[in-house]
């Protein structure tokens, strides 16, 4: 398995989970898909780790740094091997 860890900011968090709304349900559908977690890190940070069956899943929808949705900017994206789980 494979996972793209993002970082971001908040430019307005409250917007930011709006949006988490409608994003949740659409990256579930994502080929490969096996988890996803969005955490907010303290009011102006957060990260997500969303774990795929492949690399090239996880490649495939890794978002671009600098992009983002309503309320949050993406300022790092890092893909690597899932080394265990519990």
């Amino acid at each position: 398995m494979y996972a793209h860890v993002v970082a971001v900011d908040f430019t307005d968090a409250e917007e930011a989970v709006k949006g988490l709304e409608e994003l949740i349900p659409t990256v579930k559908t994502t080929p490969g898909f096996v988890a996803g977690y969005w955490i907010r890190l303290d009011q102006s940070h957060g990260a997500s780790v969303a774990v795929y069956d492949t690399e090239e899943h996880a490649r495939a929808v890794a978002p671009p740094v600098g992009g983002g949705m309503g309320g949050v900017t993406i300022t790092s994206v890092e893909v690597g091997e899932v080394m265990g789980s519990a």
